[in-house]
């Protein structure tokens, strides 16, 4: 069965077996999202806080142009320049004019941040061996990991 909206081509619809693993990958992501969000939320940190600050410290002077962090994690400068200025507002980084692009700006990670990265760090690995990796074998983690890098690989 194929479907046909807004002058686009044809289009066929998903087999049995393609919907079923769709919205099972689906059903997984929200699920672990879902746990995984709420554990962070426990610490005082929203899932795109722990992002900006555990990339920040794993980068060269625990800093990062804006845009980069931004294409990081699939978010306009916009969005993550209004999300930094929250972080900032906590004292969990800080912002400098980028010397390389006049109209962006570094993301540095502060004290205060780095110190709530190694607090938080524990418990979100924790949280995440809890709700992904100590449910799947050895062979499902492969499994994944391959899937992933497919899929990605397509992407770019």
């Amino acid at each position: 069965m194929s479907t046909r909206s807004s002058g686009h081509p044809a289009t066929p619809w998903l087999n049995a077996e393609e919907e079923r693993a769709w919205r099972a990958y689906r059903r997984m992501v929200i699920v672990v999202h879902v746990r995984t969000t709420r554990d962070l939320a426990e610490h005082g940190l929203s899932e795109p806080d722990y992002e900006v600050l555990s990339t920040l410290s794993e980068r060269p002077g625990n800093a990062s142009p804006l845009h980069e962090q931004a294409a990081k994690m699939g978010w306009s400068r916009s969005r993550l320049s209004r999300h930094a200025t929250r972080m900032e507002a906590r004292d969990l980084l800080r912002r400098e004019p980028d010397p390389a692009d006049g109209r962006g700006c570094i993301l540095i990670l502060t004290e205060q941040g780095l110190e709530t990265l190694r607090n938080v760090a524990p418990a979100h690995l924790a949280s995440v061996r809890r709700h992904f990796a100590d449910r799947l074998a050895p062979e499902d983690l492969a499994a994944l990991e391959r899937i992933a890098a497919r899929i990605e690989a397509a992407a770019d």
